[in-house]
């Protein structure tokens, strides 16, 4: 019994999830959409759009993992010169 509401309860909480992002889509459509928009303003999407900037900062930290991989599986095909630009980069950031 207790498997049976647990799947009730995470069905519940994706149909949420799901219903939170609908409305953030059509939030921002809407902006897209308003023909007096002449520049978009992220930054303004981010502040008037409920839950949107904590959606994104999420999103972004779950992304960053794959960006790693993704920079680590390409160091192979820099050339030195390439190489030594990010690690002069690196030490730059790092101070």
């Amino acid at each position: 019994m207790a498997g049976k509401k647990e799947n009730t309860d995470d069905l519940m909480i994706e149909k949420e999830n799901v219903q939170k992002l609908e409305q953030m889509l059509a939030a921002v459509l809407y902006y897209l959409s308003d023909d007096e928009i002449e520049e978009i303003d992220i930054e303004y999407l981010l502040t008037n759009t409920e839950d949107l900037r904590e959606w994104w900062d999420s999103y972004r930290k779950k992304n960053k993992k794959k960006i790693e991989e993704e920079i680590k599986g390409s160091l192979n095909t820099l050339s030195l010169e390439e190489l030594e630009k990010i690690r002069d980069q690196i030490k730059k950031k790092n101070g």
